[in-house]
């Protein structure tokens, strides 16, 4: 294993990196716009959607939260080569997965116009990224 102090820098990290940090700042976007009602932003969804967002229990706010923060603070972390990235992905990989799970136990209702297939974009693209940097850290890329 090589010392990541003196390992290069593949490219593909700071592709991965920063089309992360896109993917995960604008969740992060949207949840705080989402959080803090900002109703210019929520205008651009249908009422019933806005009513569902805000009949969730706060627990899942806060599962939310920690998907996409986590999301975020994994992406800054890998493009600073730093091997919290695996456990910030762990996190965000958390969030995605257990917001998933009650989705399908109880589902949204169907008027809500929410696109179906989203969630398990989200769900793997959260996988995708903890895989990467476990294999990043793995190959000593991390540090």
């Amino acid at each position: 294993m090589t010392d990541a102090s003196t390992t290069k820098t593949p490219w593909h990290v700071w592709l991965v990196g920063v089309l992360a940090l896109l993917w995960n700042g604008f969740g992060a976007f949207d949840f705080t716009a989402s959080f803090l009602r900002i109703e210019s932003y929520l205008a651009n969804y249908p009422q019933a959607m806005v009513d569902w967002l805000y009949s969730m229990p706060g627990w899942m706010w806060a599962v939310w939260a920690v998907g996409v923060w986590g999301g975020v603070i994994g992406a800054v972390l890998l493009l600073l080569r730093n091997t919290l990235a695996v456990w910030a992905f762990a996190l965000s990989f958390a969030g995605a997965a257990i917001s998933q799970i009650v989705s399908i136990l109880d589902p949204p209702p169907a008027d809500i116009g929410a696109p179906e297939l989203l969630p398990w974009i989200i769900v793997a693209i959260a996988a995708a990224l903890l895989a990467y940097a476990f294999w990043l850290k793995r190959r000593g890329v991390l540090r």
